[in-house]
């Protein structure tokens, strides 16, 4: 997949369009995409990443790698963050558990990755439904535009959740379900470790203490 979004570069020149490629489990991401062959100007391993979903802006996403590389990125609609948020997730589930010596479909780790996968649908589901009772309960009366584009991605995403959660229960029936779900319902607690919401103000994200400067943004 590949496409423009905007990246948070510093708190001078705040947010700029990049072009980005996700290909191979590498987000890559270029000034522009005329200046693609010119190589890239930064790229992350997105099984490193935790996928942060904000739940005050549904263009953002943050790609964040602890205490080393974080990644602000805002979609040009919540239609298309939602396209970026499904490969995102599906490419780090597969890359995961791949080339792993040993490893197979029915492996633990390609469970847990499918898990995770699963928790980043399960934070839209739950965007995306506050936002249409959002709509339907709004001062000015209800919202049917934005009610209609709403219920759209909540389909689209009930297919996706449905679709991974068919593929870890493939798995788990090669394996004792006790293994791996002690607590099946911690996968749809609004609150989930490793894919996190995001709350701070989408306009000028709080940036970790220890991380390396971004003055120098490309």
């Amino acid at each position: 997949m590949e496409g423009s979004l905007l990246k948070w570069t510093n708190y001078w020149n705040g947010w700029q369009p990049r072009w980005f490629i996700l290909e191979n489990g590498i987000l890559s991401y270029y000034m522009s995409l005329e200046e693609v062959n010119q190589g890239s100007k930064g790229a992350v391993k997105v099984s490193a990443c935790e996928i942060i979903v904000s739940n005050v802006d549904n263009t953002r996403m943050d790609l964040v790698i602890p205490g080393e590389k974080h990644l602000y990125l805002k979609a040009a609609s919540s239609q298309e963050r939602q396209q970026w948020l499904i490969a995102l997730g599906s490419s780090k589930a597969c890359l995961t558990t791949r080339h792993r010596p040993g490893s197979d479909s029915s492996s633990p780790d390609s469970l847990k990755a499918k898990k995770s996968e699963l928790k980043l649908y399960c934070d839209l589901l739950m965007q995306q439904i506050h936002t249409i009772r959002k709509a339907a309960t709004g001062e000015a009366g209800p919202d049917t535009e934005k009610m209609y584009e709403e219920c759209t991605l909540l389909e689209a995403t009930c297919d996706t959740f449905i679709k991974t959660l068919e593929e870890i229960m493939n798995v788990s029936n090669s394996n004792s379900p006790n293994d791996f779900f002690p607590n099946s319902s911690s996968i749809f607690h609004s609150n989930h470790s490793g894919i996190k919401q995001q709350t701070k103000s989408p306009i000028q994200p709080s940036l970790p203490k220890k991380t390396r400067s971004t003055s120098h943004d490309r």
